[in-house]
């Protein structure tokens, strides 16, 4: 694969991200209360950030970034509106493995020895960390919530 189609596929990773928790937020404002939602919104503005940051390196390779997420981001929308259905940790699990497969996307990129500099660098440093950090701030939500 190649630099833009490896980037693409990431960017895709991200814009369903965004589209899915904006859908949490809102699930979460109207039935658990604005404080609760509070607690996503920085994952949603860096989920917003890394879309920001994908599509500025896909136009440095010459390529022309996605404007939303595709199929992807239909089967997210999916997953969630069934997991709203079933209340608020379901929500957070829906989103909680949307993370780690997000994750696991960045480390199978990391893999590629075709990968150039720029992109592995903000993977590195940026995307990745910001998944792990996702991941545990959504476990501690779990926690909280069945504490």
């Amino acid at each position: 694969m190649n630099n833009v189609e490896t980037l693409e596929k990431l960017l895709k990773n991200e814009l369903s991200a965004t589209e899915t928790y904006q859908q949490a937020l809102d699930k979460f404002k109207a039935d658990v209360g604005l404080n609760q939602a509070m607690c996503l919104t920085p994952i949603y503005q860096e989920h917003k950030d890394a879309v920001t940051s994908l599509q500025s390196q896909i136009r440095e390779l010459g390529g022309t970034p996605a404007e939303d997420s595709g199929a992807w981001g239909s089967w997210a929308e999916m997953v969630l509106g069934g997991a709203t259905l079933l209340g608020k940790e379901s929500v957070l699990k829906a989103l909680l493995e949307g993370e780690k497969n997000g994750a696991e996307d960045y480390e199978e990129a990391l893999q590629d020895a075709q990968l150039s500099s720029d992109p592995r660098a903000l993977i590195k440093s940026r995307l990745l960390p910001a998944q792990h950090a996702h991941i545990r701030a959504l476990d501690r939500l779990l926690d909280t919530d069945a504490a």
